[in-house]
C-alpha cells in the first residue's frame, strides 16, 4: 500500500445537472427538504446553480443543483445528470502534486476558488497517454477542507 501525503476525508458534494434547476429544486428542496444556502452563476463555467445542504455542521454534504446558462455551450452541466462528486481533501496542493506524479490526469484550470468559496480542482473523467489514471467516466472534484472539517473528520478517524 502506498503512503499518501494527504487524506481524503469524506464526501464534500454531489452535483446534479439538468436543463431546468427549478425541476431539480422541486424534488431536492420542496420534497426532500434540503436547504438552499446560496446560488452561484458563472459565465466561464456556463452554470447557474443552487448550493444546498444535506445535514449540518462540518459533516454536511453540499448538493449542487445546476443548469447551464446556455445549453449550446460547454461545459454542458446538464448533459450528465450526475455531473460530479466532490471529495474533501486535507491538503489539496500536496494531493495534486502527488497524484500527478502517480499519473492522475487533472482537468484544465488547476486549483482555483470554487462556487462555495473553497479551493478546488477536478480529476479528469478520461485518461490519456501521458496520464493513465482518471475518473473512468466520472468527473471528481477535490475540495480543500477548511480546518473545522479536517478536525471533525480527524475525530471520526480516532474513534473508528
Amino acid at each position: 500500500m502506498m503512503t499518501r501525503p494527504f487524506r481524503i476525508l469524506g464526501i464534500q458534494q454531489i452535483a446534479i445537472g439538468g436543463p431546468d434547476k427549478q425541476r431539480l429544486r422541486s424534488l431536492w428542496v420542496d420534497i426532500l427538504g434540503l436547504k438552499v444556502k446560496s446560488t452561484f452563476v458563472s459565465e466561464r463555467e456556463n452554470v447557474d446553480e443552487d448550493i444546498c445542504a444535506l445535514g449540518s455542521g462540518p459533516m454536511a454534504v453540499e448538493v449542487d443543483l445546476m443548469q447551464p446558462l446556455d445549453p449550446e455551450r460547454k461545459p454542458a452541466v446538464h448533459t450528465t445528470p450526475l455531473n460530479h462528486v466532490g471529495l474533501w481533501v486535507d491538503d489539496l496542493p500536496e494531493a495534486v502534486r502527488w497524484m500527478t506524479e502517480q499519473g492522475v490526469r487533472f482537468a484544465p484550470g488547476g486549483i482555483r476558488k470554487g462556487a462555495a468559496g473553497h479551493d478546488i480542482t477536478f480529476i479528469h473523467p478520461r485518461s490519456d497517454a501521458s496520464f493513465p489514471l482518471s475518473g473512468e467516466g466520472v468527473l471528481i472534484e477535490l475540495v480543500q477542507a477548511p480546518p473545522e472539517v479536517v478536525a471533525a473528520f480527524g475525530v471520526l478517524h480516532l474513534h473508528s
